[in-house]
C-alpha cells in the first residue's frame, strides 16, 4: 500500500487543516451510490489533448503507435477516443486496437482486440474532431495498464498529442503491427501520448471524476511511469467505484493560451471538450490558476480569476455536474515568487475557500504547506522545484478529498 509522509495532528489543527473546509479525511466514507452513467458508459482512463507534436507536417506516415494508459475503473466492455484536434487535414486512422499490457510493449495474450468505427475497420478523422470507436468485449481490471495501438498508413498533417504522459509508450516507423501481440516490432519509445485521448468501460464503474488542472494535476514532478499522480493516488482510494480522468495540462492556464507551449487552451476554452463531454462525469475538481499567475503576463487581479471559477461552475451545473475547487498549492521558493504574486494566490484561494460558488472545497494547500512556512510547501512533499510536489506530496493531496463530497 502507499504511504504519505504524517504531519502530527497537532500541527494540522495548528494551521486549520484539520476544521477547514474541504480538508484532508483519509477516512471519509464514499459517496452515496450514484445513479449509473447513461448507457453504463464510464472513463477509465482520459488525457486532455495539448498541442501538435512540432515540425510533424506530414504526421507520422507508416508508424504504429502503442500507446500505454493506465485504467482507474474496470469493466466487461471497452471503447476509445482517438483525437484530431490540433490537426490541420483529415487524419486517417487505418487500424486501432485495444490490449491488456504484459510486459513493455506485449499484450497479454489472448486480449487484443482491434476496434470498428460504425463496423468499419477504419476511419477518417475531420480537422479538429474526435472518433469514438465501437465497443468490443474485453475484461478489464481496475488499476492495470493497456495498450492502445494506432496506424495511421497516410501523410496526415500535424499530430494531437499530450506531452508530459509520465509514462512509457512505444513505435515502429515500419508498418502496420496493431494486431501484434508481441511487443517486438516496437523498437522505439515515446514519452508522449498520441492519437488517443480516452478509454470508457462498461459494467463496472458508476460515473466518473474529472480533475481539472495543469502541470500539478498532470503529475510533473512524480515517478516516470509509477502512476503516482494525485488522481492516480485518488483512484486508488476509490478502489473502481469511479473512474478518475485527469483533464490536467502541463503549463495551461484558466484565462489566457500560451501559444508554442504545448499546453493545450485555455481551460475555459476546452472545457467542454476535455471535462463536460467525456464519459459519465459526476463531480469536477478544478485545482488551476496557479500559472496565471506565476507565468508571464502575470494575473495580479483576483477577480479575473475568480470570474473563470464562476464560468466553470456555472457551465458544469447546467449539465447537473458537481464541482469542487482545489485551493493552490504554495509556490515560495519557485524561480518568479513574490510578495504581489503571493497575494493573489492568498486571495483567490480566500475565494475558493469562502466564496460560497464550489459545492465543495478541497484545501490542498492546507495539506501540504510546511507548518513552520505556511507559503512553501513542506519539504517532505516537495519535488525539489518548490513548485511541483514529488510523490509524497501527491498522496497527501489525494488524501485531502473527502470521498463523501465527490
Amino acid at each position: 500500500m502507499r504511504r504519505f509522509v504524517a504531519v502530527s495532528a497537532a500541527v494540522l489543527a495548528g494551521i486549520g487543516l484539520l476544521t477547514t473546509p474541504g480538508s484532508a479525511n483519509p477516512e471519509s466514507a464514499l459517496p452515496a451510490p450514484a445513479q449509473h452513467a447513461v448507457g453504463g458508459w464510464v472513463g477509465t482512463w482520459a488525457a486532455a489533448p495539448a498541442s501538435a507534436v512540432p515540425n510533424t507536417p506530414d504526421g507520422y506516415p507508416g508508424y504504429s503507435i502503442r500507446n500505454v494508459v493506465h485504467t482507474s475503473a474496470g469493466g466487461g466492455r471497452a471503447r476509445v477516443h482517438l483525437s484530431n484536434a490540433f490537426g490541420a487535414s483529415p487524419l486517417n486512422f487505418g487500424h486501432v486496437t485495444i490490449a491488456v499490457q504484459g510486459t513493455g510493449p506485449d499484450a497479454v495474450p489472448g486480449t487484443l482486440r482491434s476496434l470498428t468505427f460504425g463496423g468499419a475497420p477504419s476511419v477518417v478523422v475531420p480537422a479538429g474532431a474526435e472518433a469514438l470507436s465501437d465497443p468490443v468485449n474485453l475484461r478489464i481490471p481496475a488499476g492495470t495498464n493497456l495498450l492502445v495501438t494506432t496506424y495511421v498508413p497516410s501523410k496526415s498533417g500535424p499530430v494531437t498529442h499530450h506531452p508530459a504522459a509520465a509514462q512509457t509508450s512505444y513505435f515502429t516507423r515500419t508498418g502496420d503491427f496493431a494486431a501484434s501481440e508481441s511487443g517486438a516490432p516496437y523498437t522505439e519509445q515515446t514519452s508522449v501520448w498520441h492519437y488517443v485521448s480516452g478509454v470508457d468501460v462498461q459494467g463496472g464503474a458508476e460515473a466518473s471524476i474529472v480533475t481539472l488542472g495543469d502541470s500539478i494535476t498532470d503529475g510533473v514532478g512524480s515517478t516516470s511511469g509509477a502512476n503516482r499522480r494525485w488522481p492516480d493516488y485518488l483512484a486508488d482510494r476509490l478502489h473502481g467505484r469511479f473512474g478518475v480522468l485527469n483533464a490536467g495540462i502541463s503549463a495551461n492556464r484558466l484565462l489566457l493560451d500560451v501559444p508554442g507551449s504545448g499546453a493545450g487552451q485555455n481551460a475555459l476554452s476546452r472545457f467542454d471538450r476535455d471535462v463536460l463531454s467525456v464519459g459519465g462525469v459526476r463531480t469536477i475538481i478544478v485545482l488551476e490558476g496557479i500559472n496565471d499567475i506565476q507565468q508571464t503576463p502575470h494575473q495580479t487581479d483576483p477577480a479575473a480569476i475568480t470570474s473563470a471559477y464562476r464560468q466553470l461552475v456555472a457551465q458544469a451545473h447546467a449539465r447537473g455536474i458537481r464541482v469542487l475547487g482545489g485551493t493552490l498549492t504554495p509556490f515560495k521558493g519557485w524561480r518568479v515568487y513574490d510578495d504581489t504574486l503571493e497575494a493573489t494566490r492568498q486571495a483567490v484561494n480566500s475565494f475558493i475557500r469562502t466564496g460560497g460558488v464550489f459545492d465543495g472545497v478541497v484545501d490542498f494547500d492546507a495539506a501540504i504547506r510546511d507548518p513552520a512556512d505556511p507559503l512553501r510547501m513542506l519539504p517532505a512533499y516537495d519535488s525539489g522545484d518548490h513548485l511541483h510536489p514529488g510523490d509524497a506530496g501527491y498522496e497527501r493531496m489525494a488524501a485531502a478529498v473527502r470521498l463523501d463530497r465527490l
